[in-house]
């Protein structure tokens, strides 16, 4: 099967979980949406891509920002996850934002329509990133910006690695392919500012973003959540004993208890803000 196709089957699975749990998962990155719009200079009035928006996020809350004037057109290449955006619209009742299902190496486009082009955790899963971007410089009006957020390296994000190495004790785990589409493709610092550079990208920056995923929720149902949201590891999850199962949601919440705060659970997280200006 093509490896795209593949990617996107796996996000099809994943996307009723992520709508069921759509408002936690805007409240624990919302930090990296903020800094999506700071890097990306996204104001009132401004007419902005989200790339990879997933169920609308961070399309709807960019959509506030750019205010009645403005406008937000969010792509994501899963029908599922576009349905569940333009739900979350609808109920939210915007009038100024679109969804559509699209790949971000072909973008249906014209060249200098945005104001702004942002995607959040987007471009680690891309065939290409560097046809990507490119595509994302073409639709950017000139002298305007695109902003794209990736994770630094798992051992500074226990959201990942507190699950992950429990599972390992039943699974193996070889290490991923060079440049393989996942998580922590980009965490290496500059991998992704080369991509901006050969692209076409001018005045690239790159800073990195301490913050805090808090999510309002008890520690069993953040294992719920987590498990839920990631095909991966709902995949080995729905492989393990019913005995091995229990054990592993056991050495999950013990070591989830270590992140749990007054009012819900709070894991330190580093995510790289990576940004480039249309000549």
């Amino acid at each position: 099967m093509n490896p795209e196709r593949t990617t996107i089957d796996k996000w099809s699975g994943a996307a009723p979980f992520w709508e069921k749990h759509r408002e936690i998962i805007r409240q624990m990155f919302a930090p990296v949406t903020q800094a999506l719009m700071e890097d990306g200079l996204i104001h009132a009035g401004h007419l902005a891509l989200d790339i990879a928006t997933g169920p609308g996020e961070p399309a709807l809350t960019i959509a506030g920002r750019v205010g009645p004037e403005g406008k937000v057109i969010g792509i994501d290449p899963v029908p599922e996850m576009v349905e569940a955006a333009r739900r979350a619209a609808e109920r939210g009742g915007f009038r100024n934002t679109q969804f559509e299902v699209a790949l971000a190496d072909q973008l249906p486009f014209p060249a200098d329509t945005f104001d702004a082009v942002v995607s959040r955790f987007g471009v680690m899963f891309f065939p290409s990133p560097l046809d990507g971007v490119r595509e994302m410089l073409r639709v950017l009006k000139p002298g305007r910006k695109i902003a794209l957020a990736v994770w630094d390296t798992a051992d500074r994000n226990p959201f990942f690695h507190t699950v992950s190495r429990v599972m390992e004790r039943y699974f193996d785990s070889p290490p991923p392919v060079p440049d393989a589409p996942e998580a922590f493709r980009f965490a290496n610092p500059g991998k992704l500012r080369d991509v901006l550079s050969e692209a076409g990208a001018m005045t690239i920056s790159e800073r990195l973003l301490q913050f805090a995923i808090q999510a309002p929720v008890s520690v069993e149902d953040f294992w719920s959540l987590r498990l839920e949201i990631s095909e991966q590891l709902r995949e080995k999850a729905a492989t393990l004993s019913r005995q091995q199962l229990a054990e592993v949601r056991r050495a999950a919440l013990d070591a989830f208890s270590e992140y749990r705060v007054d009012g819900g659970m709070s894991f330190p997280s580093q995510v790289l803000i990576v940004s480039g200006t249309k000549p």
